[in-house]
């Protein structure tokens, strides 16, 4: 049977019990000759606790627990308990008061609106991708292409069942989204709303079950079946993980044992004005304990490739979204919040450590520095932090009218100017397009041929950028509504010619970052990327160069921001050297007008954008044009 040790209460109790997973929680096993469920919960300021569920006909006082050790954990063995069934913890309160409460370290869930746990056995599932794991820890993560596909289970596709909520489940989906991501081609999926959670309108951004897949999509085992898969096929898989704070919901862990326990006492710290939700005490060891293990449950369990930290700024700001009188300064008398900042110095260290091949990804949303600087250089240790700053120049250029981008010419070079100072994801989200923001395709200006030429272009942009990409489902075919988890992606619209020439072409430029080491070896320095003119602003032309480390296969980019067409256009070119062409923007196959490119371009001699060779061609309106070189 299991036991939980006084070393084990001990290491906890400072903080350090990686796989205190293992020990807390619901966990069939047997004790000499009995089988059933060990439970170990806890809970220091209860009088007393019990377990209650299917086993014992949610009888109260059937099951008490024994409270081992100063440290607060309850513990017993329940023979006639069985795995899959319903149970919940009953704790008392010395003034009498009965509390009814999920199981913080639950491997399972209740399907919503039910709030009770499952009990689950990890013990079952046989991996088949230790190939996938070996080659991960070998590879450089910063000079590897990069291309996310941010993706809602639940609304991407929805099953013809008939069912209220259509979901697929974990194993239907992976086969369906393996085939999506493979023909794009992607090279890794990031799942919202993983981690269990009671209100669909959250995307799983308030979570009340920590260590449990939710539910809605099928058992744990359903949910390793999948990311096995993913593995199988060669996508990564990345999760988004919600340390920064939890819902009030009473059957989750605020005032779990009747007191702040996993939340600050202290209202101007513990709690988000704006969002109504707690905020956890990174001060106290067993909480900081709870939610670090809980990032290497995700990765020793479950095998996943990343962590996507959801709302960093929020726990790095003591007055983050708050007013004066809201919020309590540091010993320092700063707003920055030491206790998360050690706390993410802690978790990102131990997983550089122990899993080298695994990413931590930073959701941050204004200029801290370091945040993709280890913690021995004074960073925070993220692998790679959400360019939040380039994301909004990128959309605020976009949605102009042409005739206004040149006065705003400089919103979408600004990015390069601090880009070598972190190692960056170039995020187009859900965000973006939802509460009224607009689909991507819908920001766009002009009619309807001109969106899509706009976004084409823009997308095009964005790839040769230097930074990792990300993109939100539904962007890569040009989703015209705005994105609601209650219903699936408009799939109906890939019977339309500008649609399924958006998504031709979004696959096109993914097979192109995908093959040229230019577009993604060199991602946080200026060798991989020169401008050729970055001041053409009259004429809101962008132009440049990726760059690869060995000096072969260069790109040039050449973007036309304006519906305006350049007969003889000239761009400055680095060396005198024949390109020729891979990608044009304004083919018919695309949604485009048709213009013809040349299908190479030859160097002149002559002064242009300071340098000593140019090429010249006709420009057409709203087009990208790349050339190899």
């Amino acid at each position: 049977m299991i036991q939980i040790s006084k070393d084990d209460q001990y290491i906890f109790g400072q903080g350090t019990h990686y796989e205190i997973y293992k020990k807390l929680g619901a966990h069939p096993c047997s004790d000499g000759d009995r089988q059933g469920v060990f439970f170990a919960v806890w809970a220091p300021n209860a009088a007393q606790v019990y377990v209650i569920g299917e086993f014992n006909g949610w009888n109260e006082y059937a099951n008490p627990m024994e409270r081992i050790g100063e440290g607060g954990i309850y513990t017993t063995f329940i023979e006639d308990a069985k795995e899959m069934q319903l149970y919940k913890y009953l704790l008392v309160l010395a003034d009498g008061t009965k509390l009814y409460k999920a199981d913080p370290y639950a491997n399972y869930a209740e399907m919503r609106p039910g709030t009770a746990s499952r009990i689950y056995d990890l013990n079952h599932f046989k991996w088949s991708d230790a190939a996938w794991l070996k080659a991960r820890e070998e590879k450089d993560m910063n000079k590897e292409p990069m291309a996310i596909y941010e993706c809602h289970i639940g609304s991407w596709m929805k099953h013809p069942d008939g069912t209220e909520d259509g979901f697929y489940t974990y194993r239907q989906f992976a086969d369906r989204m393996i085939e999506y991501l493979k023909d794009m081609p992607y090279t890794h999926v990031e799942l919202m709303g993983i981690a269990e959670y009671p209100f669909d309108g959250s995307w799983g951004y308030q979570v009340t079950g920590y260590y449990a897949p939710t539910s809605r999509y099928g058992t744990p085992d359903d949910f390793r079946y999948m990311i096995d898969l993913f593995h199988k096929n060669k996508i990564g898989v990345i999760l988004d993980w919600v340390p920064a704070h939890f819902p009030r919901d009473a059957h989750g862990l605020a005032e779990f044992d009747g007191t702040c326990l996993y939340e600050h006492p202290d209202k101007r710290l513990g709690e988000h004005p704006d969002w109504g939700t707690k905020i956890f005490n990174y001060s106290k060891n067993e909480i900081r304990n709870f939610l670090i293990a809980n990032a290497l449950f995700w990765i020793e369990e479950y095998h996943i490739d990343g962590l996507r930290v959801d709302a960093v700024a929020s726990m790095l700001y003591l007055d983050y979204g708050k007013k004066d009188g809201e919020w309590v300064a540091n010993k320092y008398g700063g707003n920055e919040n030491l206790e998360a900042i050690e706390f993410f110095k802690h978790l990102n260290s131990l997983v550089r450590g122990k899993y080298p091949g695994v990413m931590t990804i930073a959701e941050e949303s204004t200029a801290w520095p370091k945040v993709t600087a280890s913690p021995e250089d004074g960073g925070l240790g993220f692998s790679f932090k959400w360019n939040m700053g380039w994301m909004h120049d990128f959309c605020e250029y976009m949605k102009l009218d042409p005739y206004f981008r040149k006065d705003n010419h400089y919103k979408m070079t600004f990015a390069m100017s601090y880009n070598s100072s972190e190692n960056y994801i170039m995020p187009l989200s859900h965000d973006e397009v939802v509460h009224l923001k607009c689909s991507m395709v819908n920001k766009m200006p002009g009619y309807q041929i001109d969106k899509y030429a706009n976004l084409r272009v823009g997308y095009t942009f964005m790839f040769g950028h230097e930074g990792k990409k990300l993109l939100f489902m539904g962007q890569d075919f040009g989703q015209e509504r705005e994105w609601s988890e209650a219903r699936e992606l408009d799939w109906f619209l890939l019977a339309e010619p500008f649609n399924k020439g958006m998504h031709d072409y979004m696959s096109e430029l993914l097979k192109l970052y995908r093959k040229y080491p230019c577009l993604n070896e060199i991602d946080n320095d200026w060798a991989g990327f020169e401008w050729m003119n970055a001041d053409d602003k009259e004429r809101s032309i962008y132009s440049f160069v990726r760059r690869t480390a060995n000096g072969k296969q260069h790109m040039l980019f050449v973007l036309n921001m304006t519906p305006v067409e350049y007969p003889k256009y000239r761009v400055g070119v680095p060396m005198n050297k024949k390109m020729k062409l891979l990608l044009n923007s304004d083919e018919e196959r695309f949604g485009g007008n048709g213009h013809e490119l040349p299908a190479e371009l030859k160097p002149k001699k002559g002064d242009c954008d300071r340098r000593k060779q140019y090429v010249e061609f006709a420009l057409p309106p709203l087009t990208a044009a790349i050339y190899l070189f």
